[in-house]
């Protein structure tokens, strides 16, 4: 059933570090090998060893209009007839943004990038610049990318300055990360206290590197008080949000405003791209026009902005499908919260958009503390194997959101419901 993968993950294993260019695309979190795919259509996934599986990953998330979408291939080949890249401006960097711009109304200029990790990098010197401080706030179990002073772990204090957790990492890098427990007031207020030379709060105001946990309306109101008493800018991650929670991610659900966004996936419709934005007089103080020196010899690679254009045009010209998308979210997730339990299995689900998250749990967790405890991982790793062999392809962790594209069905969720019966049966 996976020969072929098998023989394939043994032969990357000799040539790439864990057989993988990405560490969660490794399976270490469920256990087994990963299947290495051929090809995508639509809602599905086709693997090596030719089985098929519907598809509730998308990339990661920036895939809403599923596999080989006509009208994103389309332009991507056309551009792509016209040269890979330039290394020079082209207009459909300035067309993207203003297609970005539009959309908010506290959002002026847009800097294109090649990653989230390096736009929410970026941001952060981009803060520091701006408020002339050094440190910065991040929360637990949020995950900002691999830069160094974002590899950190939380002391046993309530709030304490960060150590790295990967080798690698000089703890001069990280002394001016703070950590805090995510939708916790109290801390966050402690941190505050901590420290008089906080630059910035960077925050996914709805986590999906937790599984899915969204930021409480208070926690948020409260970190957009606290940077403005203390003259530190709060930024959004929305790498995984973005367009994808909303058609304005999650600002567009939101109340509390931040004064910088990272974007990423979406804006590429599945071309690696990032950026991050803000108002004219934030964003005046990156270079060339400022002394914020930031740049990338790829940033606004045209192929990757014709795709990003096209996805967003074609949202912006049909928002109703994020009703759609939310009302197969939950179609899916009640289902499988049904299903556990008439099985006597405590499920905890979640959806904001297009985004949906489960946790095998009797409570639902609100921090990486909660989801580490309370959440059954041995559970999960079996479903995610057992649901995997039925043609169904989950996050691999239970630390991950999941993802609906418009090309899954009804029919396709029922027949995935149908299946995590079967398999809840024996869990």
């Amino acid at each position: 059933m996976f020969d072929k993968s098998i023989k394939a993950y043994e032969e990357a294993c000799k040539v790439i570090p864990g057989g993988v260019d990405s560490p969660v695309r490794a399976f270490k979190s469920v256990g087994g090998t990963p299947p290495f795919i051929d090809r995508g259509e639509g809602a599905y996934l086709f693997d090596i060893d030719g089985n098929k599986y519907l598809d509730f990953v998308q990339s990661w998330g920036p895939l809403i209009f599923g596999h080989c979408d006509k009208d994103i291939e389309n332009a991507v080949i056309e551009t792509a007839k016209k040269g890979l890249s330039f290394g020079a401006p082209t207009i459909l960097e300035t067309q993207l943004a203003n297609e970005i711009v539009e959309m908010y109304d506290y959002i002026d200029k847009v800097r294109f990038v090649s990653s989230g990790t390096e736009a929410v990098m970026s941001a952060i010197r981009l803060a520091r610049g701006v408020t002339g401080k050094n440190d910065i706030l991040k929360f637990e179990g949020c995950y900002h990318g691999h830069s160094d002073s974002l590899l950190v772990q939380a002391g046993s204090g309530m709030a304490t300055f960060g150590s790295p957790s990967s080798p690698g990492v000089p703890a001069d890098l990280t002394k001016h990360t703070l950590l805090c427990e995510y939708n916790n007031i109290e801390n966050l207020k402690k941190c505050f206290e901590d420290s008089s030379d906080i630059a910035c709060i960077i925050i996914e105001p709805i986590a999906g590197n937790m599984g899915l946990v969204p930021a409480s309306e208070e926690f948020l109101v409260a970190c957009r008080e606290l940077c403005n008493a203390n003259g530190a800018l709060l930024i959004f991650d929305e790498v995984m949000t973005g367009f994808r929670a909303s058609l304005t991610g999650a600002s567009g659900i939101l109340n509390t405003k931040a004064d910088i966004i990272t974007f990423g996936k979406v804006i590429g419709a599945g071309m690696p791209v990032g950026a991050f934005a803000s108002n004219k007089e934030i964003m005046g103080h990156l270079s060339p026009d400022g002394a914020v020196y930031q740049a990338g010899t790829l940033s606004g690679n045209p192929v990757a902005m014709a795709a990003g254009l096209v996805s967003l045009r074609k949202l912006k010209a049909n928002p109703s499908v994020y009703e759609e998308l939310n009302e197969k979210a939950l179609k899916l997730v009640n289902g499988l919260k049904q299903v556990a339990t008439s099985n006597n299995i405590g499920l905890q689900v979640d959806t904001r958009g297009s985004m949906f998250g489960f946790f095998f749990a009797d409570k639902m967790p609100i921090n990486f503390k909660e989801v580490s405890t309370f959440c059954d991982f041995k559970r999960f790793a079996t479903f995610h194997h057992e649901m995997l062999k039925r043609g169904f392809y989950f996050a691999c962790s239970q630390y991950e959101a999941g993802f609906i594209c418009t090309k899954i069905t009804n029919d396709d969720i029922d027949a995935c419901i149908s299946a995590a019966d079967e398999v809840m049966k024996n869990l």
